[in-house]
């Protein structure tokens, strides 16, 4: 392979240009390009259907939705959350004027480990913001378990989790609000965009209130909302693209079992197994490198692969809890964190989207099998 052209670890779901054009040229003839436009609610509905949730908001990003889910639940105090995940999540908590507190993760699946969550429960504890980590749903009735009896809220960060399902039912249907991101580095984006998952028509008029700076009419603001709406074109694209997703997660599964069959029984190189009941979106394939064993670092294997013109990606690392605003909590001591430490340390994502050819999976595999 040639280094001058890489292997990336992700591709955008690009809709085809011509079928892409008629919509452009709609909005243009409109002049309605944005303020919940007709696109926006159209693809609002579609997500609702393809997603099996009752209530859906779109949002110009997927930071922005784990922001607002902090307001519309009026959180305050603190939250426990994982410091295995993009710093988004932590960031969201943080922007809010709230101490994240850090628990560590299941080996298993890098997710938030709930026999961890309630000896971090204090008098300040107000919501668990959990992350379903690469896709993989949280022990979602233990939580919420947790929750009840604690009186807290519960907000998923499911940036990962689109179209995933655990005994045929959405997982976005789990806790008081989930979020998601449609970045283009996701399975299914909308260049850049995001969303929100609630279970009320109240809370999601009150979602919508503070995306678009809390106006409830022409004159009257009910709260400081924030401008978070999405344009009309990306919506346009979004809606292509769900004709095209089912298509691109077929062809991710079809990777991921190849890496799978071919990677399981390397010595030194273990990998998350899938979840018995799980429809999953493949949206990432990572692997553990134990040094010892494997007979090369992570790092040496990662800029190994990047030698060959393979562009993996140490995701999460380094872990939130480690960077400069989080190192001083008490929680982000990595005495608190050793698996999520360890993990941290251990992880390369491979390349994992529905344009890679078999030839590249192979070629990528046998660097990996010959060091």
């Amino acid at each position: 392979m040639d280094p001058k052209n890489p292997i990336t670890v992700t591709s955008p779901l690009l809709p085809p240009l011509e079928e892409f054009v008629p919509y452009l040229e709609q909005i243009w003839q409109s002049k309605w390009i944005t303020n919940n436009g007709h696109f926006h609610q159209e693809l609002e509905k579609a997500l609702c259907e393809y997603l099996g949730v009752e209530y859906i908001s779109l949002f110009t990003n997927g930071t922005l939705p784990l922001i607002t889910a902090l307001q519309a639940l009026r959180i305050q105090g603190e939250v426990i959350t994982t410091p295995y995940s993009f710093v988004a999540t932590t960031h969201s908590i943080w922007w809010n004027g709230i101490r994240p507190v850090f628990v560590d993760v299941d080996p298993n699946t890098g997710n938030i480990d709930p026999d961890r969550i309630e000896a971090a429960i204090t008098p300040r504890t107000t919501a668990i913001m959990p992350v379903h980590v690469y896709g993989t749903p949280c022990e979602v009735d233990r939580i919420e378990a947790i929750a009840r009896k604690y009186g807290l809220k519960v907000i998923y960060d499911a940036a990962h989790a689109f179209g995933v399902k655990q005994n045929g039912r959405s997982i976005l249907n789990a806790g008081d609000i989930s979020t998601l991101s449609f970045h283009a580095t996701k399975t299914y984006n909308t260049v850049e965009g995001g969303a929100l998952i609630c279970h009320s028509k109240e809370m999601k008029q009150r979602i919508d209130y503070l995306k678009n700076f809390g106006f409830a009419g022409e004159t009257e603001v009910i709260a400081p909302g924030i401008n978070s709406k999405m344009d009309e074109i990306r919506a346009a694209y979004g809606l292509l693209g769900l004709k095209h997703v089912d298509a691109a997660i077929a062809a991710r599964k079809q990777v991921a079992e190849r890496y799978r069959e071919a990677l399981r029984e390397v010595k030194g190189l273990r990998l998350f197994e899938d979840v018995e009941g799980v429809t999953h979106n493949y949206s990432y394939f990572p692997i553990f490198i134990q040094a010892d064993e494997f007979g090369e670092t992570r790092d040496e294997l990662y800029f190994r692969l990047k030698e060959h013109g393979i562009l993996g990606r140490r995701y999460f690392y380094p872990l939130i809890s480690t960077f400069s605003t989080y190192r001083s909590l008490p929680s982000a001591s990595a005495d608190n964190l050793p698996v999520a430490t360890r993990l941290a340390n251990e992880v390369i994502c491979l390349p994992m989207h529905h344009e890679l050819t078999p030839e590249e999976v192979e070629h990528i595999i046998h660097v990996i099998k010959n060091r």
